[in-house]
């Protein structure tokens, strides 16, 4: 949606506000938890990255918001993650039923295990 972004605010300033909202919500809670994380895009998502790694991306189409925590992650809750559209990568959601704040929390904290354990 937001095509060609060079910052995370850029990519969400050219979103529909409700869905600026949501990732605003996302970006919040996993910086809130990870405080030294650093903001880029890659592959033209907003992406917060953790010890130079890509910790997670998140996403705006016209017809649902995706969340890219880890393969590993998904794999891990994917008990979890009922009711949710997923992939190896991303788990896909809408405004409808977005992602409650501890299961993003669940699945951050997964990554970073296995970021901190060098999982490759």
């Amino acid at each position: 949606m937001a095509d060609k972004a060079k910052s995370i605010d850029e990519y969400l300033s050219a979103l529909d506000p409700a869905y600026r909202a949501e990732l605003e919500r996302i970006r919040a809670l996993v910086t809130e938890l990870v405080p030294d994380t650093e903001e880029t895009i890659s592959y033209g998502m907003p992406t917060l990255k953790y010890k130079n790694r890509a910790l997670v991306y998140f996403t705006a189409s016209k017809k649902h918001l995706s969340f890219y925590p880890s393969s590993w992650a998904i794999d891990e809750l994917k008990d979890q993650l009922e009711g949710y559209k997923t992939t190896e990568h991303a788990i896909q959601y809408t405004l409808d039923k977005p992602l409650p704040s501890r299961l993003v929390e669940a699945l951050v904290r997964v990554h970073i295990r296995d970021i901190d354990a060098n999982r490759q």
